[in-house]
């Protein structure tokens, strides 16, 4: 039996607590061993959300010839979008990060995406996540990547908050998993001492086995802890928010205890909004809101610590600029990736724009792609993780970036 098929099959830590994968050994450290470490928060938003209803382009005409029913209205209007800069605008159930934006640690890059031409969901969350569009036989993640050329300090250097290892954390590096909910620190079986000392014994040699067991149960403890230590500090014992915003509080709050967490991935579902989409209000009004509430709290709760954190909020592509028959938008090209943090040269919607005209367009139906990606990631990892070209190409394998995008100060 291989290790990974232990883990998920013995339901230890997997599926309701935290599991750590690989075989490396770590050194525990203690949080103030490294000074000011840097973070880098992923949230990726699945099922491919409307970009041109986030940010949106009321400066250009044919935005609303388009769009007679899903359209966000211009600024100043009632249900308008916020003012960015004049051309852009945010989507209104987006205010509560508003504030970051007039900070200037909160960013855009428009017209952007994988360049790859599928419209499949699936396929396009692989080549982002593994950080080579069109390829299939790629087994790893870029943010797996990214731990192998780091320096492996524990089994929760790198955290995903859902119930499995998606594919972008997936390889050979260990990975811990938070799985999200209010039940993600309910007991288990092993955490019970009889049963915790009859796996102890039955798992206590050196081989394989025995040092993924230790490394998933040393890591549940250590974040176990952490939210002991939160539950004691509420007032009054209150439940933290609904949804996105309770597990982005519970994740800042777990950075901010321990400094070995370096690297977090967060999936957000429910963005495939093909019938009744909505425009200031409805559907994806709704969803929007908790996602900025979520950002919000997760910035809140980071405190000083964000100061050194960069959040990048990514999906698989965006959607038709035509509105369908059923009041929403099908499977599109390009989309709005969206950057915070205290080193983000922010207030700015960065990315070439070349309008929605029908000739402009890919395909003769979506937004073009005008800058990739991975233009975006290297500006990231470069600036904010401070790797060189070598590391670069260990994550990003034979990728030459066609655009320098200077996000990060």
């Amino acid at each position: 039996m291989k290790r990974r098929d232990f883990l998920i099959n013995s339901s230890l830590f997997a599926a309701s607590s935290l599991t750590a994968f690989g075989t490396h050994t770590w050194v525990a450290r203690s949080a103030s061993s490294q000074d000011r470490p840097k973070r880098l928060i992923i949230i990726f938003l699945r099922g491919a959300v409307d970009g041109l209803s986030v940010v949106v382009p009321y400066s250009d005409p044919e935005y609303y010839q388009v769009r007679s029913s899903i359209a966000i209205p211009k600024p100043g209007t009632e249900g308008g979008a916020l003012n960015l800069d004049g051309q852009f605008g945010l989507h209104p159930a987006l205010e509560s990060i508003m504030p970051l934006w007039e900070q200037k640690n909160l960013a855009f890059v428009h017209a952007s995406g994988s360049p790859d031409n599928t419209r499949s969901h699936f396929d396009a969350q692989y080549y982002m996540e593994t950080g080579i569009p069109g390829v299939k036989r790629a087994t790893d993640g870029w943010m797996n990547r990214l731990l192998r050329v780091l320096s492996v300090k524990s089994p929760i250097q790198a955290v995903n908050v859902g119930r499995t290892t998606p594919r972008i954390l997936s390889g050979k590096m260990p990975v811990a998993t938070l799985t999200p909910g209010k039940n993600a620190f309910k007991g288990l079986p092993v955490d019970r001492p009889k049963v915790s000392a009859a796996f102890d014994k039955l798992y206590n040699g050196d081989d394989i086995l025995g040092q993924t067991y230790r490394q998933g149960k040393m890591a549940r403890q250590a974040l176990m802890q952490g939210y002991e230590k939160e539950m004691q500090m509420a007032n009054n014992g209150a439940p933290l928010p609904y949804g996105f915003p309770r597990d982005a509080s519970r994740l800042a709050n777990l950075i901010v205890r321990d400094s070995r967490i370096e690297l977090a991935f967060m999936g957000v579902g429910g963005w495939d909004t093909h019938i009744n989409q909505g425009g200031s209000k409805g559907q994806l009004a709704n969803k929007l809101s908790k996602l900025g509430q979520g950002l919000k709290v997760l910035v809140d709760n980071l405190g000083s610590v964000y100061q050194d954190t960069t959040i990048m909020v990514m999906s698989e592509f965006g959607r038709t600029v035509l509105e369908n028959g059923n009041a929403g938008t099908d499977h599109g090209h390009g989309n709005a990736m969206w950057l915070l943090g205290g080193n983000v040269n922010g207030g700015k919607v960065y990315g070439e724009w070349s309008g929605l005209s029908k000739d402009q367009l890919h395909e003769g139906r979506d937004l073009a792609i005008n800058t990739d990606f991975r233009d975006v990631l290297t500006g990231v990892l470069q600036g904010h993780m401070q790797l060189d070209d070598e590391k670069l190409n260990q994550i990003l394998p034979d990728y030459k970036p066609k655009a320098k995008i200077t996000i990060l100060g």
